[in-house]
């Protein structure tokens, strides 16, 4: 069986996503900062459908991550940013099981996304996105609130955080109503890059 990853672009001070973000600001304002050093490599561009790009340790990284989800767990509030600038031919290339409390049939686009809308919550959507993922990887796209869920509830195995040296001050925090419970990762790759530094972690499972 495969494992639950996310993959987050994070600011010094914890924030995924900046100020107001929603349909008119997918990402919060001044948000797509924390996204500015993928904008150019190759494996980002070709997920966007575009040709040219850059190569090297960063885009590696990439598609590496980019080749391991079988299928996709996201929240109601992700889906609906993000639906009009994904547009037909979204970046999945996966089932996409959104967690929402508004039932409605499901969304086919161009190149295998396939959004299937999930109302019985976030246990069920993982449950049917490991069926779906065949044997691979499932992706949890965020946003914040549900990967939270999936923190407290011990469900997410590996995150990879791309942290911006920005000061956001303000909009979506990563790690906020975490609870009171004591939440150990091990820290498994560093990557250093002039705009982005990566971090590779891994939950830590008790022993005895």
């Amino acid at each position: 069986m495969g494992e639950v990853v996310a993959r987050l672009a994070m600011s010094l001070d914890g924030y995924i996503a900046g100020p107001e973000s929603g349909r008119e600001h997918p990402l919060g304002i001044g948000g797509e900062r924390l996204h500015s050093w993928v904008f150019g490599l190759r494996t980002f561009r070709r997920m966007q459908g575009m040709t040219g790009g850059t190569g090297g340790p960063d885009d590696d990284l990439l598609a590496e991550w980019a080749e391991r989800p079988g299928a996709v767990v996201m929240g109601h509030g992700m889906y609906v940013t993000g639906e009009i600038p994904w547009g037909d031919d979204p970046p999945f290339h996966a089932p996409v099981y959104v967690v929402t409390h508004h039932p409605r049939e499901s969304v086919v686009k161009e190149g295998g996304t396939t959004y299937h809308f999930v109302t019985e919550g976030p246990e069920r959507a993982l449950e049917l996105a490991r069926k779906a993922a065949g044997g691979k990887d499932v992706s949890l796209a965020g946003g914040a609130d549900l990967v939270q869920q999936f923190i407290r509830a011990g469900w997410l195995d590996e995150l990879l955080l791309h942290v911006v040296p920005v000061l956001a001050c303000g909009g979506r925090r990563l790690f906020d109503d975490l609870g009171d419970q004591h939440i150990e990762w091990e820290k498994t790759q560093v990557l250093d890059s002039p705009g982005v530094t990566h971090i590779r972690l891994r939950k830590v499972t008790a022993s005895g």
